[in-house]
């Protein structure tokens, strides 16, 4: 037996002694509550037999037997709120066998290859990681029969991954999460899962908002029982996880092990590409009404322009010569729009459908639908905060059209205007958001467009996941400046607006990007300092003094 079989072995033995740990908890739990309702029948059983007569103990059988039905009901209530609670489920978007066969072939070779039952589904999530996820739940399965128990877990798998990454590349990464699917076979190690589960569900239940004194004591009640529960279980569950994962990991040596080690350089790559690209790329466009369509597909081209950037990265995109995973969908386009739309509605709160002020937007028409139109939004919000403020227009202007020397004469005055000016940006920001419908709970597709893949999520308002931290005014009115600054060099220098993979909207001077505008609008928003500004508007060729078209 080799190395690796005996830690394999040993790793599976661990995982199930904490099972049987967590499951030995349980049955504590039980004999808990069950010791009164024994004491009970004892009682009973000897005052039958003539022993520990008289009025004291019939008293005191009376008593525990009290005590005992009460003890039965609490906790029958409390198993019935365990039982009934939705575990959390992971939002994805489920990918059907039709819908991907080439897919569900390589996964399912590759349980053979491991020897592990397969997944029992696919499904895509707008992240860069993968697991198993146990759907076993009545709530999860539409009210399956008793064989729910006994089917494998779904696959989840970053949609990043499938876009980026080779098909080799794809297979060896998911190797080790595949052979995790021994372990969620086991019947210890299941039955623990589902027990923790029940618990940390429960727990939720019990600290949701919206019930009312009557109605949620049984449910608070039942919570603060199962946290207690769940805090004796946290040791045992974390190790069990724990030994889980390793015996997984060793399994999978066998597979691909060499490759595996060269695809986890292209995983911390695509994570750090899909970081960028979520963050400087979709984030601008959400907040303008607006979800590229194609994430996925814009992740290569983020990252390739990160290799031809960053020396670290050079080579890698040799790579895209191969097979790229996304062929093994059969329309790769349709997935990549979904997982768009779910990232979307996860780290901005957008609707589920599309409509005027919410409409999807490829990577051609981004720089006119978001970058244009968010650098015209941010300078009409600029002048009408100093409208609102009373400031003057500029010396040379027509009062009637706005202008970029009105802004700089302002912040250029004395007496510090910018803090004010900042402070109006961010009140003007803040109702501006508040106007936005908060995300409420996950509304249903349309009858004909496919299930909707929050749907598991049922009346619950959506998880947000927000990507940055709230900005602070002065970060606010440095955008302002910059998106003003941009609108003047669009209108009267014949500067173009222009998307960078990496960095998101972009200037374009003559086809090339100008990265050099952040210092000298600092300069003007922090220390009221315009020659740095003045110095860029010239070499550029900008016009302050001539008028700019907003929204």
């Amino acid at each position: 037996m080799s190395g690796i079989d005996v830690g394999e072995e040993l790793g599976a033995r661990a995982a199930q002694a904490r099972a049987l740990a967590l499951l030995r908890i349980r049955s504590r739990a039980l004999a808990v509550v069950i010791t009164p309702a024994a004491v009970a029948v004892v009682l009973f059983a000897a005052g039958a037999q003539g022993h520990l007569g008289g009025a004291f103990w019939d008293g005191v059988r009376w008593a525990v037997a009290a005590v005992a039905v009460v003890v039965l009901l609490v906790a029958a209530a409390v198993a019935v709120s365990v039982a009934r609670a939705r575990p959390a489920v992971s939002p994805t978007v489920p990918v059907a066998e039709e819908g991907a066969p080439d897919l569900y072939r390589l996964v399912r070779d590759l349980a053979d290859r491991l020897g592990v039952p397969a997944p029992s589904a696919i499904a895509l999530t707008p992240d860069c990681d993968s697991w198993l996820e146990d759907r076993t739940h009545r709530a999860h399965r539409g009210g399956a029969g008793r064989e729910a128990k006994e089917t494998a877990p779904v696959l989840v798998i970053g949609s990043p991954f499938l876009w980026w990454m080779r098909v080799a590349e794809l297979r060896a990464v998911l190797a080790p999460v595949v052979a995790g699917t021994d372990s969620s076979a086991h019947p210890d190690i299941a039955a623990a899962r589902r027990f923790v589960r029940g618990l940390d569900a429960a727990v939720a239940d019990g600290a949701a908002p919206g019930r009312g004194a009557l109605r949620g004591a049984p449910v608070t009640f039942a919570g603060w029982v199962a946290r207690l529960l769940l805090r004796a279980c946290r040791e045992h569950a974390a190790e069990m996880e724990r030994c889980v994962a390793a015996t997984a990991s060793m399994r999978a040596q066998g597979v691909d092990y060499a490759l595996r080690i060269a695809a986890q350089e292209q995983v911390g790559l695509a994570y750090a590409g899909w970081d960028r690209l979520l963050t400087r790329v979709a984030l601008p466009a959400w907040r303008m009404g607006r979800w590229p369509s194609r994430l996925d597909a814009g992740v290569v081209s983020a990252l390739t322009e990160l290799s031809r950037r960053d020396r670290l990265a050079d080579g890698f995109t040799s790579r895209l010569g191969e097979r790229p995973a996304c062929d093994l969908l059969e329309e790769p386009g349709v997935a990549d729009e979904a997982t768009s739309l779910l990232a979307a509605r996860l780290f901005h709160g957008g609707p589920a459908e599309s409509g005027p002020d919410w409409a999807p937007v490829d990577w051609q028409q981004y720089p006119e639908e978001v970058v244009d139109r968010k650098w015209r939004t941010e300078a009409a919000r600029l002048h009408r905060v100093l409208d609102a403020m009373g400031v003057p227009p500029a010396s040379a202007a027509d009062p009637a059209v706005p202008t970029l020397a009105r802004v700089m004469e302002h912040l250029a005055g004395p007496g510090g205007p910018g803090e004010e000016l900042a402070a109006g940006i961010g009140a003007a920001v803040a109702r501006d958001d508040a106007r936005t419908p908060a995300p409420g709970p996950a509304q249903l597709a349309p009858v004909g467009t496919g299930p909707d893949p929050l749907d598991l999520w049922g009346p619950d308002p959506l998880p947000l996941f927000p990507l940055q931290p709230p900005r602070t005014g002065t970060e606010l009115l440095a955008d302002h400046v910059a998106a003003m600054v941009c609108c003047a060099a669009v209108d009267t220098a014949g500067a173009a607006p222009g998307l960078d993979w990496l960095d998101g909207p972009a200037l374009l001077v003559d086809g090339e990007r100008r990265a050099d505008l952040a210092t000298p609008v600092l300069s003007l928003v922090e220390d009221g300092d315009p020659d740095p500004l003045r110095s860029w508007l010239a070499e550029v060729g900008v016009r302050s003094d001539k008028p700019v078209r907003l929204v």
